[in-house]
């Protein structure tokens, strides 16, 4: 039985932010999201995230169904904050206790830290820091037991000289949190209620402590300012980099991409510098990715290509689609195989069929193209007249001459040509050519204005 409390109530005052601290991101996701997210993966039956600065913000961006909310109306201390949450402890359960702006604590190191945890014993994380200056400090005993942690402000000169630092993070039975916590004082130069007391507490009462340490320091480093924030993005970015290159995918530089969210590759994948993929991602196999592409929400089909400077957003495309460079593919999008979007064109709620272009400078939106249509330069569907959208439908192996304006609602018939530069606003029939523009005219003798 596993709870598992999320102290998230601090302000984050170095943040030089209105957004309370744990709303920031790494890697696209708020810091707190990645810690409820690893508490799930841990088996947490039970997640309490105690709130207090912008806990409005905090409740609305975290409500889900396994998560409860604690107010610490007043920020009196990590242990002061763990009392709040007392009330809603189940009796039997072990509780685990992490920290809303620690964002990259991995599940196999809590797993480990909870395995050790029982009736005479309980778990905690420490670190040894090149520079512990600010962390409290891990006392140990002769026989290398650990009797207590010592904040840095509270510290002697010897015991400053310590690099094993507790990280905060603990796991212990709620009946011991039930026993201990109401004993806490906050005689110390913060005049808070420290957390890290109950180590002393279970010294006393006979409970050993169990320790275990992260396979990386990044694991347990916290967020209080903008580079900390900034050297950890960068170590995610790498994390995911090399999870990448795992999988077969092939990154001309594994310092110049980010993930915000879920990639999913295939076999033989090339991505090149300065490429964003947000939210789901999947890239199928042999896909090649340009350089300084945004890709978002979007699924891509196997041996599709996607030129440099593209955007897609909720895009799904099949096999063999060729798109770009300065794409932008729109929410909406749905691209069968083979097909062709060039530069400068974009595209929403466009469902084209297999092997048709949409090759320059051009706009379709609320349509659907069928097989091999050509859709020339300069061409724009016209699906929107200042209130009310509407649809464009276009046949199997139509000609949309270049320049052309389709407005919407308006179908073009399987096999029909329109002419350039024609703005069509009735329906052509099957085999049709369309040509809707004025009569050119040639005017002899005129002349050029000239500057007065």
């Amino acid at each position: 039985m596993l709870d598992i409390l999320v102290l998230a109530a601090g302000k984050g005052t170095r943040m030089r932010s209105d957004l309370p601290k744990v709303l920031h991101p790494i890697g696209g996701k708020a810091l707190v999201q990645h810690v409820v997210d690893t508490a799930r993966k841990v088996g947490g039956e039970q997640i309490l995230i105690i709130v207090g600065h912008g806990a409005e913000k905090v409740e609305e961006r975290m409500a889900a169904p396994d998560v409860k909310f604690v107010l610490q109306a007043q920020q009196l201390g990590t242990g002061h904050a763990v009392q709040q949450a007392l009330p809603q402890l189940r009796n039997d359960a072990t509780v685990l206790i992490l920290y809303g702006d620690v964002p990259l604590t991995r599940a196999e190191t809590l797993q480990k830290l909870i395995a050790g945890v029982n009736e005479k014993q309980m778990g905690l994380l420490t670190v040894n820091m090149p520079d512990p200056t600010e962390y409290g400090r891990i006392l140990r005993d002769n026989s290398g037991a650990v009797i207590a942690i010592v904040e840095h402000k509270d510290a002697s000169d010897e015991q400053k000289k310590i690099a094993e630092i507790n990280t905060g993070i603990m796991a212990v039975k709620a009946a011991h949190l039930q026993k201990w916590l109401p004993q806490l004082k906050n005689n110390n130069a913060q005049g808070e209620f420290y957390l890290t007391d109950i180590i002393a507490l279970a010294k006393a009462d006979g409970v050993a402590i169990h320790v275990e340490q992260p396979d990386a320091i990044e694991e347990v480093e916290g967020i209080n300012n903008r580079r900390q924030q900034a050297a950890l993005e960068c170590f995610y970015q790498k994390q995911k980099a090399n999870e990448l290159m795992d999988a077969g995918v092939t990154l001309l530089d594994p310092h110049r991409v980010d993930v915000r969210g879920s990639l999913t590759v295939g076999r033989d994948v090339i991505i090149d510098v300065n490429c964003v993929f947000e939210g789901d991602v999947v890239l199928g196999d042999g896909v090649v990715i340009e350089p300084n592409c945004i890709i978002i929400n979007s699924r891509i089909g196997n041996n599709s290509r996607i030129k440099a400077f593209s955007h897609l957003e909720d895009a799904e495309l099949a096999a063999n689609c060729d798109i770009g460079p300065y794409a932008r593919l729109r929410p909406g999008t749905q691209l069968a195989d083979d097909v062709k979007i060039g530069n400068f064109v974009e595209t929403k709620k466009a469902v084209i069929a297999k092997g048709s272009k949409v090759n320059h400078l051009s706009y379709i939106g609320d349509a659907t193209i069928g097989t091999k249509v050509n859709v020339g330069a300069g061409t724009i569907t016209c699906n929107y007249d200042g209130v009310n959208k509407f649809k464009t439908e276009i046949g199997d192996n139509a000609f949309i001459g270049s320049n052309s304006a389709l407005v919407a609602p308006v179908k073009i018939g399987a096999g029909s040509t329109v002419g350039a530069g024609s703005i069509i606003t009735k329906d052509v029939e099957e085999a049709e050519l369309a040509i809707a523009r004025s009569k050119q005219r040639n005017i002899q003798g005129w002349e050029r204005p000239t500057k007065k």
